[in-house]
Formats: C-alpha cells, structure tokens, sequence
C-alpha cells in the first residue's frame, strides 16, 4: 500500500498565520495614520511661506511689519488653501495663523498653528534678523516673538518637530 503524503496547511495553522497577520496590522495601522496627519499638517507650513516671505520683505523695506494683508500684498486669507488647509492668515501684529480643513483627517480638522515673528530684542524694526516660531515651540535663543505669541490646537503627536515644545 502507497501511503498518502499530507500536503498543504491544516486550518490551524492558517488561522495561526491570519492572527499574527491581525496583531501586525492593529499596530501599523495608528501609526501610519499619525504619519498621514503629520503629513498633512505639513502642506500648511510649505503654503505658509509665501506670506512668511512677504511679510520679511515688508519689514525690510519699511521697518515695520505690515498692518494687514492687503499692506503686505497678499490676498485673503481664504485665497490661501491646499487639499488640506482651509486658510492662512496674517493677524497684523506678528503672527501667521494655519487653519486645517477641506479634505484634512477629523483629527485635526479646524486646528490651527500660529507661526509668530521672533527678533533678538522683540523689535519690529528692520535692523534685527527675523525668525518664525512654529507652534508650540520656545523661541530660540535670546529671541523675543513680536507680538503674537506661537501656539497651536493641534496635539502635539500631529506637529513638525520644529513646533513641539
């Protein structure tokens, strides 16, 4: 008599190797999702630097932060959006504020970053280097931030690394 040889998995093991599939993917998923928003979070600092840039060159033409938006040569806060930012906006007197919205993950939808202005002496003169402090982060140094001071909504777990404190 020829003896049958087992071949293949028993169902057994093919449930072992789906649970161990299961415990791999509950750990990945929050993860990656973590990424994916800090991802996001990053497409406003990149928008932002146009009015970080036109703001810069306003100080250094006329020594002083410009008052608005339309002072600085900007558009409305609301002509600046991304797949994920729904506004960016210039308050005035030293801060860049981000708001997340449009197709953002519910995590962060509504939450916002405050990038604010930062000199050595706190002057809004065009003689002292400027600087942006991002979100909940100190300013560096000896900085001193004009007026607005940087802050953000969003958990800190979803921020650059640049705006944790």
């Amino acid at each position: 008599m020829k003896k049958h040889i087992q071949q293949g998995f028993t169902l057994i093991e093919l449930m072992i190797v789906v649970a161990i599939i299961g415990i791999l993917a509950a750990v990945a998923i929050p993860a990656y999702q973590d990424y994916t928003i800090r991802s996001q979070v990053s497409e406003g600092l990149a928008l932002a630097k146009e009015l970080q840039t036109a703001v810069g060159e306003f100080r250094s033409d006329r020594g002083a932060l410009p008052a608005n938006h339309t002072e600085a040569g900007l558009g409305a806060a609301t002509s600046y959006q991304g797949s994920y930012v729904s506004s960016i906006g210039w308050d005035g007197s030293g801060g860049v504020t981000i708001t997340y919205g449009n197709k953002v993950n519910a995590a962060i939808s509504g939450g916002t970053i405050v990038l604010s202005a930062a000199t050595p002496s706190g002057a809004a003169t065009s003689s002292s280097p400027l600087t942006w402090v991002c979100g909940n982060a100190a300013p560096p140094g000896t900085m001193t931030e004009i007026g607005t001071t940087s802050s953000a909504s969003l958990d800190n777990k979803y921020m650059p690394s640049a705006c944790r404190p």
